[in-house]
């Protein structure tokens, strides 16, 4: 459907390019595909403020009704109102142990759809492919899910059921597909595609139609409001997205042009480095699937030197517990005190994740002062690395300014990870909330309109999920209700 879209000047861009196919963009393409939420008549909202507005337009679609006027007073997991709302009527009481369904009906409207393309390096699922299959998830398995389908209902089909009402990875990258498949949203998808740049046009209507040396003519997000193509939405804009995709017949460019482009990439591209000496060394790696590999391929076993481990985050934890499990020895390095409130093991319930609440244990238990024979493994809290050395050691530093040195055999520097928004003019930071900061979900959001979602910066551009500050699944939803409210909105304006 979309392959005369990849193809180098195609005339007619369409409405809405999503780059990212995981639950993000999974979740906006069902909604732009004429999927219409509804307040089932039957059903009564726990919050009586939430239920009261809910009965003042029953007939009215929630894409339809003023997000900001039903969100208002809503509090919960997430800093978003939008991202509140929607969870709120997915799961009405769950964070008080409620178990109340879904207030929502689906209908499926096929002449609200909008036409879009959903771009993304994998299969559907997104960054999910490349977390370990049998790694559990930090959120309950309940709140995977996507409108419609409840990843419960799913996965007992498959006879299986959820660990401490957790999912593991590998059912999360099923489930995502299976639901792209039964929805029907498949000819939306273009897998195996790298988007390399995404330009602002400043150009006149014959660039559309495929006039190469005007299309070069690009700004880096301003243009001049006289130079409209005719087929423009009101904001004007027009982007050209440019990149790589790859098929059976190898790899190929491809531009497509998009009245609006909606960034949903996710944070974990890039990965967090520490920048010291030695850390390109080869031993040196920055991921998790980095060590499977090295297990798998026997580089590192039973007698090695320790491997080692810096962060002390989850992905860190889960590296341990990997690491654990096929009894390679540990030395694990972390910059914050076993007892920081900060440290994201002080804040799980012990009950629902007691494999972190062990590697916790272990922090607290096994802390080494000075090189020597350990077991299996050993942690330096309150250490920072200095560097690494070419014949496999580390030099740290204690929190005394003292150092010492500990002989390795790899290194996995698992900090955490940043958005790679290469692909974009200033790596994105024009568009985050601090101009002069690069991106992070965590520090330094994209800057958005809450209830549409769209850049405050530039208009047509719109971005969700992480990128946006929405870091779990449960609550990226409510931005794909935001941006398709807002999207055909701008529909109804400009028909075809």
């Amino acid at each position: 459907m979309f392959q005369a879209h990849l193809e180098r000047g195609h005339a007619k861009p369409l409405p809405v390019v999503i780059i990212g196919n995981g639950p993000s963009g999974i979740c906006l393409s069902y909604l732009l595909s004429g999927h219409v939420p509804y307040v089932r008549r039957s059903s009564v909202h726990p919050n009586p403020i939430l239920q009261r507005k809910l009965e003042e337009m029953p007939e009215v679609s929630i894409l339809d009704q003023d997000l900001e006027y039903l969100s208002e007073g809503l509090e919960g997991r997430s800093s978003s109102p939008a991202a509140l709302l929607f969870d709120a009527l997915l799961r009405p009481d769950t964070d008080f142990g409620g178990t109340t369904d879904s207030v929502l009906s689906w209908w499926h409207q096929p002449e609200r759809a909008i036409p879009h393309l959903v771009l993304g390096k994998n299969l559907p699922g997104g960054a999910w492919h490349s977390i370990e299959g049998s790694m559990f998830t930090l959120s309950q398995g309940d709140w995977m899910g996507l409108p419609d389908v409840q990843f419960k209902d799913w996965l007992s089909k498959k006879k299986r059921g959820f660990r401490n009402n957790r999912a593991t990875a590998g059912d999360i990258v099923q489930y995502y597909q299976y639901y792209v498949a039964k929805k029907g949203l498949k000819k939306n998808f273009l897998c195996g595609t790298l988007v390399t740049s995404v330009k602002k046009l400043s150009i006149d209507s014959k660039a559309c139609y495929g006039d190469r040396d005007s299309r070069d003519s690009s700004s880096q997000w301003n243009f001049s409001e006289k130079s409209k193509a005719h087929h423009q939405v009101d904001s004007g804009s027009l982007f050209q997205v440019d990149g790589l995709v790859t098929t059976i017949n190898g790899t190929q460019p491809f531009s497509v042009y998009a009245e609006n482009v909606v960034l949903a990439t996710g944070t974990y591209d890039s990965p967090s480095w520490l920048r010291v000496q030695g850390e390109h060394l080869p031993f040196v790696h920055h991921t998790l699937s980095a060590l499977e590999e090295a297990v798998k391929d026997k580089e590192i076993g039973v007698m090695s030197d320790p491997i080692l481990i810096v962060g002390a985050g989850l992905t860190a934890a889960d590296a341990i517990l990997f690491a654990h499990h096929c009894n390679i020895p540990v030395i694990h390095a972390f910059r914050r005190r076993v007892n920081d409130p900060g440290l994201i093991f002080n804040q799980l319930p012990k009950t629902m994740y007691p494999e972190y609440h062990k590697v916790h244990q272990m922090m607290k238990e096994q802390a080494i002062s000075c090189p020597g024979p350990y077991e299996y493994y050993a942690s330096l809290p309150e250490h920072h690395v200095v560097s690494f050395t070419e014949d496999r050691k580390c030099i740290f530093r204690d929190k005394s300014g003292h150092q010492k040195v500990h002989n390795i055999s790899m290194a996995f520097v698992l900090i955490g990870s940043n958005p790679n928004l290469s692909y974009l003019p200033n790596n994105g930071m024009d568009l985050a909330v601090d101009c002069e900061q690069p991106v992070s979900s965590k520090r330094n959001p994209m800057d958005v309109d809450p209830f549409t979602y769209e850049s405050v910066h530039e208009k047509g551009l719109y971005a969700m999920g992480p990128l946006a500050g929405d870091n779990f699944v449960r609550f990226v939803q409510g931005g794909a209700l935001a941006i398709a409210g807002s999207l055909l909105k701008k529909a109804n304006k400009n028909p075809p």
